[in-house]
């Protein structure tokens, strides 16, 4: 992980620990969800750990998705087991690029422990 991936990854965490919030991209029923870049057949879910960040994000083909907020004991409670039920994984703190690291949910609930 780079230095800059490591800092983005370490504020996504502090503030989801301090606020108890995430926040994913959604459009009525449809979250955000990316091709891996790093693994065949598998999706990523970006999420970040202020609306504003998120918001960013809402432009071209995600023009119509709004920040949603996912509690962080929603997120523990019902999204960590789906998402890796799915094998879906997480993207925290992307840049508006869409940078970032991709890690597994349940390394994510370690580091949020």
């Amino acid at each position: 992980m780079s230095d800059s991936h490591q800092q983005s990854y370490q504020r996504f965490l502090d503030e989801v620990t301090q606020n108890r919030v995430m926040w994913g991209l959604r459009f009525g029923e449809d979250w955000v969800v990316c091709d891996s870049s790093e693994f065949e057949d598998t999706e990523v879910m970006p999420v970040w750990s202020s609306e504003s960040d998120a918001k960013v994000q809402c432009i071209d083909e995600w023009a119509e998705y709004e920040p949603f907020e996912i509690t962080l004991p929603e997120f523990l409670e019902v999204w960590v087991e789906d998402m890796s039920e799915d094998g879906v994984r997480i993207g925290p703190n992307w840049d508006a690029e869409l940078d970032g690291v991709e890690l597994d949910v349940l390394d994510v609930v370690k580091d949020l422990a």
